[in-house]
C-alpha cells in the first residue's frame, strides 16, 4: 500500500531576480512499512524534500498524496491535523523543551488533539519502549544527547503516526549512540510496522535502511533498495564494508 506519493514535486525560492530550485521536479512512491534513507551534499534539496513530504511546507508546483488523499490546496488547519494524526517528526536538535521533564515533553504534542485520558499512561509506555522509563522525572539537561534524541522519538510517536520523518536524527551524536538509536528505529520499523524516512549524509547510517534516494541539486539521482546492484554506488562511496550492507549491525 501506498502511504506517500510525491509527483513532480518542485519549490523554489525567490532572491530577488533570481530564484533557486530547491526541489526540481522530484517523483517518488513510498510503501507503508518502507525502512529508507535520503542522501545528498549540503544544499542538494534533502531537508527541503522532508519537509515538503511532512507538510511543513507548501510546494510551488507538483502533486502530493497522503493515503491516497491529495494535500495539495489542503488549508493551514488541515495541513496542521494530517502533521497531528499521520506524521511524526524527529529534528536533528531534538528541539525538546527545557523546562519540562521527559515524559511531559512526550506528552507535548497531546495539547493540540482530542483529549487524552491515557495521555500519561502511553507517554510512559514510550518512554519505557526507548529505554528510558527510569529518566521520565529528568528535564532535557539532565539527559545525554542520546537520551534527548530517543526522548524525541518518544514524543513522534505519542499520537500514533503512520510514518516518521527524520532530519538528521544522528548527527548530534557519537557512533556508538549512533548505532543504538539506529536499532530503535529498525524495531519500531520491523515491530510496529512504522514508515521511517531518515535524511542524513552519512553511509553507514543510509547503509542501515532497506532503501536509498540520493539527491543532487534538488533532483533525484539514484534510487536503490537493499537488493540492488546500485544499493551502494547510491550510497555515494565504494566501500563495500559489512556496517554498510548488514542492517544486523544496528540491532
Amino acid at each position: 500500500m501506498t502511504i506517500l506519493r510525491a509527483k513532480d514535486l518542485t519549490k523554489v525560492y525567490r532572491r530577488g531576480s533570481s530564484e533557486v530550485r530547491a526541489v526540481d521536479g522530484i517523483s517518488l512512491t513510498v510503501a507503508a512499512g518502507e525502512f529508507m534513507a535520503i542522501m545528498g551534499r549540503s544544499g542538494s534539496g534533502k531537508t527541503t524534500l522532508l519537509d515538503l513530504l511532512g507538510c511543513l511546507l507548501r510546494p510551488t508546483s507538483g502533486a502530493l498524496e497522503i493515503d491516497g488523499r491529495t494535500v495539495i490546496g489542503a488549508s493551514d488547519g488541515q495541513l496542521a491535523t494530517i502533521r497531528r494524526e499521520r506524521i511524526g517528526f524527529v529534528f536533528q536538535e531534538f528541539n525538546l523543551m527545557p523546562t519540562l521533564t521527559a515524559i511531559e515533553n512526550v506528552m507535548l504534542p497531546l495539547r493540540y488533539g482530542p483529549r487524552r485520558p491515557r495521555g500519561r499512561t502511553d507517554a510512559r509506555a514510550l518512554l519505557e519502549l526507548v529505554g528510558l522509563a527510569h529518566r521520565e522525572s529528568h528535564r532535557p539537561t539532565e539527559l545525554s544527547g542520546g537520551e534527548q534524541q530517543r526522548v524525541a522519538i518518544a514524543r513522534a510517536l505519542v499520537n500514533q503516526p503512520a510514518v516518521i520523518l527524520a532530519d538528521e536524527p544522528t548527527g548530534e551524536l557519537d557512533s556508538a549512540t549512533s548505532e543504538r538509536l539506529m536499532a530503535t528505529l529498525r524495531d519500531l520499523n520491523r515491530n510496529r510496522g512504522l514508515t521511517i524516512i531518515i535524511v542524513t549524509h552519512d553511509a553507514a547510517i543510509a547503509g542501515a535502511t532497506d532503501r536509498v534516494v540520493r539527491l543532487s541539486d534538488g533532483r533525484v539521482t539514484a534510487d536503490a533498495r537493499r537488493d540492488d546492484e546500485d544499493f551502494v554506488r547510491a550510497l555515494g562511496t565504494d566501500v563495500t564494508a559489512p556496517a554498510l550492507l548488514d542492517p544486523v549491525g544496528f540491532r
